[in-house]
């Protein structure tokens, strides 16, 4: 069930209305919540709810065991259990992502050593969401064996916490420690909460169905004809699927986040302008912000981080990229586009550049200054926007091509696709970076939703799934 569709738009509102006639009652609350969101998830194939609900109570109970066992000191059998839950889901997870990756893959490892295999593949399908309500159990049981959370007794709350419908297919991937407590205190109706999301649900809408089905209509045409085409219609391409990839993904989270709004929960944010960093490492903490922070946590750091020799922080640079990569999607161009970003971040491993830090001024006040970072932005989006068409295609060799071309062609035509969508990006931009405010008066904005209602209706292409649900 998509957000921009018509099912969810009935959904949405049969779903409040019932939520919040149980409001005295949580326990019917979140019994009603965790059903909901079933019936969200089963909407796609009512089969693969096997497999959230075993993800479910495989990693309430193995927290439950690892608490016990670490309370009694037996710590090494607490470590079995975790990682027996972390094996299983990645099993399932291995199976439906990766079995027919890994199957092409020895296939063709075997027949360089003149072994002719005869594996089929298994075309199976993929399971919406399932790389992100994963990774969010596997946060929860890894907390618990660190100590950092305690195990949590009542399934009802712990259930809601993983298959909570707004962020449950593509995020934001949340921790324990901010929505599992939400879901055990009683939650009251607030309109200006709800008010507020419902502007974030609009907000979302427009992005996605403005912005990125727009985007997604001119790279097509753009990348189905890149053998016929110059450098400036490439790159153009390359630009706008970079804006497709953001406005699609980031309307998904304002929806989720706002969705969750209106529930009376707090879901974390997961874009900070991504496309205003001015250095590789400040784009990472600022897209998709949940996902970065899992893998540093879970990943980076147990691997030794940067508290280490500059090879080995290397080393685990890669790595880290390198899963990323083969979380998005199970293919060769995802691994090169993971290695890719690893290999820009070797210039900050080796400190020949400087990480720029976390609360660092963003524009300062003089000329020289303003230019140079202004410069900096724009490099770094050129160089994430080349990385994006590692994986447009879907073939690494037809990426290949189309990066050859941008450089060898130089053929400087400018190109003749349009060039309203350049209106609608530089307003999201504009809007998300100045975090404008709404006006006061009533009438300017109803004015405002009005206009942006009639814009999704007049330029709103519906119809096209968002490009996360398959991971």
């Amino acid at each position: 069930m998509a957000f921009d569709s018509v099912a969810y738009a009935l959904f949405l509102p049969v779903v409040f209305c019932i939520y919040w006639m149980l409001h005295n009652r949580l326990c019917w609350q979140n019994t009603f919540l965790v059903f909901a969101s079933y019936f969200f998830y089963g909407w796609w194939d009512w089969r693969f709810l096997f497999l959230i609900i075993y993800t479910t109570l495989c990693s309430y109970f193995s927290a439950i065991i690892i608490e016990k066992k670490q309370a009694a000191g037996k710590r090494r059998t607490a470590m079995l259990i975790n990682a027996f839950n972390i094996i299983s889901n990645l099993l399932i997870l291995g199976t439906f992502k990766y079995l027919d990756f890994f199957i092409d893959g020895l296939t063709r490892l075997f027949s360089t050593f003149g072994w002719e295999m005869s594996w089929p593949l298994l075309h199976i399908i993929l399971p919406v969401g399932i790389s992100f309500y994963t990774f969010q159990a596997f946060s929860y049981t890894i907390d618990v064996y660190r100590g950092k959370i305690q195990a949590e007794r009542n399934l009802l709350p712990f259930a809601a916490y993983i298959c909570f419908f707004p962020q449950l297919v593509a995020g934001p991937i949340e921790r324990a420690n901010n929505l599992l407590p939400q879901m055990k205190l009683p939650r009251t109706f607030s309109y200006p909460q709800a008010v507020e999301g419902l502007r974030l649900i609009l907000w979302g809408l427009c992005k996605k169905m403005i912005v990125a089905d727009n985007c997604t209509v001119i790279s097509g045409f753009i990348f189905h004809d890149y053998a016929q085409l110059g450098t400036l219609s490439l790159l153009y391409g390359a630009i706008i699927f970079s804006f497709q990839i953001y406005a699609d993904f980031s309307g998904y989270s304002d929806i989720a986040i706002g969705t969750a709004r209106l529930f009376g929960i707090r879901l974390s944010r997961n874009f900070n302008n991504p496309y205003l960093a001015a250095s590789i490492p400040d784009f990472w903490r600022r897209w998709h912000i949940t996902l970065t922070t899992w893998f540093r946590d879970y990943v980076y750091f147990p691997l030794g981080g940067s508290r280490c020799s500059r090879i080995l922080n290397i080393r685990n640079t890669i790595v880290v990229f390198l899963l990323c990569g083969l979380w998005h999607g199970a293919g060769w161009p995802w691994l090169a586009w993971g290695l890719y970003h690893g290999l820009l971040f070797i210039p900050y491993c080796m400190h020949w550049l400087r990480r720029p830090k976390s609360n660092e001024v963003f524009f300062t006040n003089t000329l020289r200054s303003r230019l140079t970072q202004g410069l900096k932005i724009a490099f770094t989006f050129l160089l994430v926007s080349l990385g994006r068409v590692l994986y447009h295609t879907g073939n690494l060799s037809d990426s290949l091509c189309y990066l050859k071309r941008i450089f060898c062609t130089m053929d400087l035509s400018i190109p003749p696709y349009s060039k309203s969508i350049l209106i609608f990006l530089a307003i999201m931009l504009w809007v998300e970076w100045r975090d404008c405010r709404l006006p006061r008066q009533r009438w300017a904005r109803w004015l405002i939703y009005y206009i942006l209602l009639f814009t999704i209706f007049m330029k709103g292409t519906a119809g096209s799934q968002f490009m996360y649900f398959q991971f």
